[in-house]
């Protein structure tokens, strides 16, 4: 039996090989967004009220920006062969994301994958300006938009040791609670930051391999209390 039983996997720049809401900023939203991801990587501000702020800078209608994203981004190719292997050997797949969340289902949909639970925000274009809803935020914390803490220790409770695929900013508190973690881009720098162990990874292949290989987890960091955690 593989020592992990559930695995979390980041969306944006992860199982997709593009971070859509980004390309849905650059495409769509007002120039001023790269401002918001940099108060983020400071520490001033939240995920959460960054994607406030960006979800209400884009400029165009829900179809349109499913669309588009539809046409210009993939998930990487890897990922759909991962999702096989994992479900042979019963282990549950989550995609845990804190973008906009509206092409997720659809682009998973488009590579028979649209089975995979997934926890994200909600993007509601119905008026003058879209609003991001948090449906899987934690209940006290306004932190994060979709809480990967929370992902990660409720997946551990209900299912058993949790292995979680990132790569960037969004998933670091995913990745202090996890059992064993990968990581590549933005989230090597801030595991090491974290003092949190990881394993390198390029393709889900490799994630598949270091799973299968893996007889013992380092365990989570887990600290009592997230170090993202904002009641404002």
């Amino acid at each position: 039996m593989l020592a992990v039983r559930a695995i979390l996997v980041d969306f944006d720049g992860t199982a997709s090989l593009d971070d859509v809401s980004e390309v849905l900023l650059q495409e769509f939203g007002d120039p001023g967004w790269p401002l918001y991801d940099e108060l983020v990587d400071r520490g001033e501000m939240g995920l959460r009220e960054a994607g406030r702020h960006q979800s209400g800078m884009l400029g165009g209608t829900r179809n349109e920006m499913l669309a588009f994203a539809l046409d210009r981004c993939g998930l990487d190719p890897t990922f759909a062969p991962f999702v096989g292997w994992a479900e042979e050997n019963a282990l549950a797949v989550t995609v845990v994301s804190d973008g906009f969340g509206f092409y997720i289902r659809p682009m998973l949909e488009a590579a028979g994958l649209g089975r995979l639970e997934i926890l994200t925000n909600e993007l509601v274009v119905d008026g003058e300006w879209p609003r991001l809803f948090h449906p899987h935020g934690h209940p006290v914390c306004r932190g994060c938009g979709t809480c990967k803490m929370l992902a990660a220790v409720e997946a551990r409770e209900r299912l058993g040791p949790v292995a979680f695929v990132g790569e960037g900013q969004s998933d670091r508190y995913g990745a202090l609670y996890s059992d064993i973690v990968f990581a590549k881009k933005d989230l090597v720098r801030i595991c090491q930051a974290d003092r949190v162990p990881f394993l390198p990874w390029e393709t889900f292949d490799d994630v598949r391999r270091a799973l299968q290989e893996a007889d013992q987890l380092p365990g989570p960091v887990a600290p009592q209390r997230c170090p993202g955690w904002r009641l404002d």
